[in-house]
């Protein structure tokens, strides 16, 4: 597969069609800084972060709201996004700093506001 012109583009839609694992946007030792409510973790390598993004989009998913802002390394990328399992509709709230050089993706520095349940969301709406 060649080099990919839009790397962050690639990730965007392979996490909304939840189809991560298949893409070729990382280098081989690219990095992911995750932080996610209760827990911050690093980890190393073009497999491990697909293996753990599958986990984290593993369903279709819809952009709520999506930003990029291009940044002198890369892009700023905020996000929420929303998905369904078993028939309950959830949403996320992430921002990524993705660092790229020479078309792949070298560094992700995610911060996750967690996974809210229609339950949550219920509550959080404005009254």
């Amino acid at each position: 597969m060649t080099v990919c012109d839009d790397p962050i583009r690639q990730f965007l839609d392979a996490v909304a069609a939840a189809t991560i694992d298949g893409t070729d946007i990382y280098v081989a030792d690219a990095e992911l800084d995750a932080t996610v409510p209760g827990w911050r973790s690093h980890i190393v390598g073009d497999r491990a972060i697909k293996d753990e993004y599958t986990k984290w989009f593993s369903h279709p998913a819809t952009f709520i709201d999506l930003e990029r802002l291009e940044v002198p390394d890369g892009e700023v990328v905020t996000y929420e996004i929303e998905w369904h399992e078993s028939g309950v509709r959830y949403r996320g709230h992430h921002a990524h700093h993705l660092t790229v050089d020479k078309g792949k993706i070298v560094r992700d520095k995610v911060w996750c506001g967690g996974r809210w349940p229609e339950s949550l969301l219920q509550q959080m709406a404005p009254h």
